[in-house]
């Protein structure tokens, strides 16, 4: 069953009240406080909401309050059943640093809809749409990937953008692109910024080639799945992560995930920006008023738009 279009509304509410939550903290140097900006308001909107939501992918388990915590129940418990993935403040360092690309974020599913993925790493190559499907493998060679991807690109090789997280654990990707002349925007943060980056009619990048966290993996899963996007993960588990990725019914800790293993059925994605970034405007206060914006997906309905919207501060914040 397709996820009710009133409901799209519903949750950028809570993405937006959660921006403005964690906009207070901006460069006061508090990634704590700002991740607590964010997360109180967000529970709150979401427990107004006439569904029985239940985080799939949150941030970490149920003794680390004050997060949203993986298999926390949301909403009145009336209401259609739905799977959420939440990261209440993206880039809680940009936050902290008055730096871009700081958002909050949720993705919903109908029930079954999104990957459970343990809160580890998750090896990611991500690239944009009208390619031909399962194009990347991650067992393949880099140079194999980039071959194929400029192929279908019409494209040369050394004209490809690739998109970088920063650490020393991607100094071989690196080192292939140099070798290739492939253009590299780093990134220092932000995993779900930078994958989303090969989305759209001119994307900033190509692709998308690092290892970062899983659970953003299936948002950025998510956000693509409405796009026509591709993403191929595969979890990088140590001994005790193993034990994590068994309760949640991982039994294959090798397996290549595609897009259609992420994500199933209907989506809703929704970012609110709380400083300005590539995919939405920071938080702006004007006074009596906070104007936040969104970019905001409902796969089903073939929504892709950016919304802007007005919250007077004595209404909603007194």
């Amino acid at each position: 069953m397709p996820i009710d279009k009133k409901f799209l509304n519903l949750f950028v509410k809570a993405t937006e009240k959660a921006a403005i939550g964690a906009s207070k903290f901006i460069g006061k140097k508090d990634k704590i406080a700002a991740d607590k900006g964010a997360v109180d308001p967000m529970r709150r909107e979401l427990n107004k909401i006439n569904m029985e939501g239940t985080v799939v992918i949150g941030e970490g388990e149920m003794d680390e309050a004050p997060m949203l915590y993986i298999g926390e129940k949301l909403g009145t418990l009336n209401g259609p059943k739905f799977d959420i993935a939440v990261d209440p403040l993206e880039g809680t360092k940009f936050t902290a640093n008055g730096e871009p690309n700081a958002f909050s974020v949720l993705a919903i599913s109908e029930t079954g809809g999104l990957l459970s993925a343990p809160d580890t790493y998750m090896e990611k190559i991500v690239i944009g749409s009208n390619l031909p499907k399962n194009l990347m493998d991650i067992d393949n060679s880099i140079e194999k990937n980039l071959k194929l991807l400029a192929d279908a690109k019409n494209k040369k090789i050394s004209d490809l953008c690739a998109c970088v997280l920063k650490r020393p654990r991607h100094d071989h990707i690196v080192k292939e692109f140099n070798k290739l002349s492939v253009k590299i925007n780093y990134i220092t943060d932000g995993d779900i910024a930078g994958a989303l980056s090969v989305i759209g009619d001119n994307p900033k990048n190509d692709i998308y080639y690092s290892t970062g966290g899983a659970p953003e993996g299936v948002v950025v899963a998510a956000a693509l799945s409405c796009f026509g996007g591709q993403i191929q993960g595969r979890l990088v588990l140590n001994e005790e992560e193993k034990i994590r990725a068994k309760r949640l019914g991982i039994t294959d800790f090798n397996k290549k995930y595609n897009i259609d293993d992420m994500v199933k059925g209907d989506v809703i994605f929704c970012a609110t920006g709380v400083t300005s970034g590539d995919l939405a405007k920071g938080v702006k206060d004007l006074g009596n008023e906070f104007e936040v914006n969104s970019f905001v997906l409902h796969k089903d309905q073939k929504i892709i738009k950016s919304v802007t919207n007005i919250y007077n501060k004595w209404i909603h914040f007194h």
